[in-house]
């Protein structure tokens, strides 16, 4: 039996594969041998740089310093100072300042020292009087006050259930005030030393100017195109490094002031202690604000008492940093200088861990050297791309 229907026909293979939709692949080259080396080499360098901080630190902190006040030496340099006597006069008057600054306010770091004690009781008072109840954390505490006394009370049973067995008490070694000043003297000693090293090195690099610049060019090779475009490259990141400390220095003594004459049209009595806080705080990006913030909380409630004037003194700090952080750091610093936050953070958090209070004020200067030397060499610049805004 014979059928006249037509059988449906069959869609041909190319007209199928011409019908699927187009896919994207990315054809990245991926080479495990070099991916591997990178990643021994970083291992290896921040092993380096964990193992030698009593060295790196004082030398990034002595760069920094040379390319923050170079410049005023330079402008020295034109008006026929010797660039010797132009870095003696900027670093006597650096060191002379912090110097004069930290004696004239001894007597207020030393109240807020005396006092700090006395925030517990007065907090406490202050929640007792506002009439709470007990908070969980109360009731948590008074158990733990239950079982720590149950469990001192059990040793007492414990010799006649077992007789014959010799108790055996530790005594801690009594507080030897020698020791105290001993260990004292012997790191005052070391951050002097420190602090020697930074501003001699400081005072080297001012003098010598753009010697190793100068240096570098020669070596870069015989052609006069490659010795220009090198020292233009030089010229920029040594501008744009200069640029962004400058920056940073103005925004932090702004930070300061600022914060001092809010303090003090509150009637704090340590307002210049808390404004120089602030503006060294403000360094250190986000977590400097923090405990600036939390700093200003406790010295606020301890002079005045009240919760009310704790949190209307932070609230001010914090609209100080918002402010400076917000507006007048975007508008002084240029679109090449600025960096991605979530990058920002996180190199503070790694230098942080790495060199502890030291890595969190150079973290980001770091950070921004590193951007600018990948910003003007080739093979560099995803890096650099990666770093910026």
């Amino acid at each position: 039996m014979t059928s006249d229907a037509v059988p449906f026909p069959k869609p041909d293979a190319s007209e199928a594969q011409e019908n699927k939709p187009a896919l994207v692949a990315l054809h990245t080259p991926v080479n495990v041998r070099s991916i591997s080396l990178a990643v021994i080499a970083v291992f290896a360098v921040i092993y380096m740089l964990k193992w030698g901080q009593a060295f790196f630190i004082p030398v990034m902190f002595g760069i920094m310093m040379s390319y923050t006040f170079g410049p005023i030496v330079d402008r020295l340099d034109k008006y026929r100072i010797p660039r010797a006597i132009g870095a003696t006069i900027v670093l006597v008057a650096i060191v002379g300042g912090f110097g004069s600054a930290v004696y004239a306010l001894r007597h207020e770091v030393a109240a807020i020292i005396e006092t700090l004690p006395e925030v517990a009781q007065k907090f406490e008072r202050e929640i007792a009087k506002r009439g709470q109840k007990e908070t969980p954390l109360d009731k948590v505490q008074k158990a733990a006050s239950e079982i720590e006394k149950v469990a001192s009370d059990a040793p007492a049973a414990s010799p006649a259930a077992h007789r014959g067995v010799t108790l055996v008490q530790v005594e801690k070694p009594k507080f030897d005030i020698r020791d105290l000043l001993w260990t004292s003297t012997l790191g005052a000693i070391a951050f002097v030393g420190q602090v020697a090293l930074v501003v001699f090195l400081a005072y080297f690099l001012m003098v010598s100017g753009d010697t190793f610049r100068r240096k570098l060019v020669k070596i870069t090779g015989p052609t006069l195109a490659k010795k220009k475009v090198t020292v233009e490259v030089l010229n920029e990141i040594t501008a744009q490094i200069q640029r962004f400390l400058l920056v940073q220095l103005f925004t932090s003594a702004l930070v300061g002031v600022a914060a001092w004459l809010a303090f003090t049209a509150l009637g704090s009595n340590n307002a210049s202690t808390l404004g120089i806080v602030a503006g060294v705080c403000d360094i250190v990006p986000y977590l400097g604000a923090a405990i600036a913030v939390a700093g200003v909380a406790v010295v606020s409630f301890v002079q005045f008492g009240t919760i009310n004037m704790m949190l209307l003194t932070s609230a001010i700090l914090v609209l100080v940093f918002s402010l400076e952080g917000g507006l007048i750091t975007p508008w002084l610093t240029g679109k090449a200088s600025r960096m991605n936050p979530v990058v920002v953070f996180v190199g503070v958090l790694f230098w942080g861990w790495l060199w502890g209070p030291y890595g969190l004020l150079l973290g980001v200067p770091i950070l921004m050297v590193i951007k600018s030397v990948c910003d003007h060499v080739e093979d560099l610049q995803p890096i650099g791309e990666l770093l910026g805004d």
